[in-house]
């Protein structure tokens, strides 16, 4: 049976609040525990579990099965924290922490891709404790960025095991199960238990997390011959290991995969691996700027210390600190490897998001070929108007001021770097009639 809002369980000692999701292999509520007032998650065996030949024998295995959670969890600061077992009725139930966080889902949806540090940051924590939970038997079966919390402290937890389907593997309820695009083919048609089932499943999450898409599903593959698009063709700055290691762990045939966690995860916790990644970019400088502190900003997705920073950096560059603003012809004769090592950055690590020349594009795509980045041209107001609006500097016939702007991946095409320009007080539009279109000129003079 499916319990209803505030159905009270095991003697009143825990009060239904909502249903959270049903899986192939159960359903998920959330729950108030009476007398500690605090939010937990039960789990229970879906009921279509009932019609398995072997459910009569059930109940000692998700007892003991639980049991092991309970030990792996208190270890574990990346597995959700198992608090009790119960039977209610004939239905078992299982009773772990609340997670407060966001999904992994629901922060790609929110930010966009995340950066490759980070999310094999989190995939790497979340494969350590899978590791420990293949090595006592089990298999959690239900990987997705659906079932990846990340905490407010930013530590990442695994919620949602698949208990009941692991303990009836007889049971023909696979074909049933969500998020199509992270499951291996071979466990909805042979009902695999093994570890490269999770395997699969992990790596089609952090696909996910670098790319800000869905796998291709890999029934479709399968049987319909459909290609998995590598994930740097989509975004072309994940690194070669990494496209690499997804794409093995994503292998169609189980016997191609990593046959663990471990394996699996080995070339991505290799030291050499970190230092390809920070010195994988250009920094280089004619004037002596040191540009790290910027690639870091970004790498961490702090974009508005990034914006800051960069103009902070470029007055370095410029020699104008003291001034603490740009003019025109410092921004005529900035030097050209500082504004690509710049524009690079920005591109790179916002996914082709944010730049000067992706500024410069939308930019040239406003204005006549003839004077589309002629420094000190006659350019109507309404052309200004039109580019503040694309960029999001503008809206409503009003220039935003600085503490206005939204400073998140989701922010419109081109909306960042932003203060370069002297963005404050609503003078957007004549500090950009000063700056930004002499900056767009300097970009064409340097092939940026």
């Amino acid at each position: 049976m499916v319990w209803s809002e505030q159905q009270l369980l095991h003697g009143g000692k825990y009060k239904i609040e909502k249903i959270l999701g049903r899986g192939a292999f159960g359903i998920t509520y959330k729950a108030v525990h009476q007398l500690l007032n605090q939010d937990v998650v039960i789990k229970t065996p879906h009921e279509s579990l009932r019609l398995a030949p072997d459910y009569p024998n059930y109940g000692e295995e998700f007892i003991k099965q639980g049991q092991l959670l309970a030990q792996l969890s208190a270890d574990l600061d990346s597995l959700v924290p198992v608090r009790d077992l119960f039977q209610e009725g004939d239905t078992y139930c299982l009773v772990m922490d609340f997670i407060s966080g966001e999904s992994l889902w629901n922060l790609v949806q929110r930010t966009g891709p995340l950066p490759e540090t980070d999310a094999v940051e989190y995939i790497t924590q979340i494969g350590s404790a899978l590791n420990l939970i293949h090595g006592v038997g089990l298999v959690h079966l239900d990987i997705s960025p659906h079932n990846i919390v990340v905490r407010n402290s930013g530590k990442p937890v695994l919620i949602d095991f698949g208990i009941p389907g692991d303990i009836l593997r007889d049971s023909n309820v696979s074909s049933h199960i969500d998020n199509k695009p992270f499951r291996p083919y071979e466990l909805y048609y042979q009902g695999s238990r093994h570890a490269t089932v999770d395997v699969y499943s992990l790596a089609a999450s952090l696909y996910h997390a670098v790319t800000g898409l869905n796998p291709t599903e890999s029934i479709y593959r399968k049987y319909d011959g459909e290609d998995l698009v590598p994930p740097n063709q989509l975004v072309p700055s994940i690194s070669d290991r990494l496209n690499q290691v997804i794409l093995q762990a994503m292998a169609l045939e189980p016997k191609d995969r990593p046959q663990s966690v471990q394996e699996w995860l080995q070339p991505l916790t290799e030291d050499d691996y970190f230092i390809c990644l920070s010195e994988v970019d250009d920094l280089s400088s004619d004037v002596g700027v040191d540009y790290r502190p910027l690639q870091d900003l970004l790498i961490h997705r702090k974009w508005q210390e990034a914006d800051q920073e960069t103009l902070a950096l470029m007055l370095k560059a410029a020699g104008r600190e003291e001034e603490g603003w740009l003019d025109i012809p410092d921004i005529n004769k900035f030097p050209c490897k500082d504004l690509y090592t710049l524009n690079t950055l920005w591109v790179k690590y916002s996914n082709g998001r944010f730049g000067f020349s992706v500024q410069k594009q939308i930019w040239q795509s406003l204005v006549t070929e003839s004077v589309q980045v002629t420094p000190g041209a006659d350019y109507d107001y309404e052309t200004y108007c039109r580019f503040g609006d694309q960029l999001g500097w503008h809206t409503n016939e009003k220039w935003l001021d600085y503490v206005d702007l939204p400073f998140t991946l989701n922010a419109p095409q081109g909306h960042l770097p932003v203060s370069y320009v002297g963005f404050f007080s609503g003078w957007a539009y004549f500090a950009f009639f000063m700056g930004g279109v002499s900056l767009f000129s300097r970009l064409e003079i340097c092939s940026i």
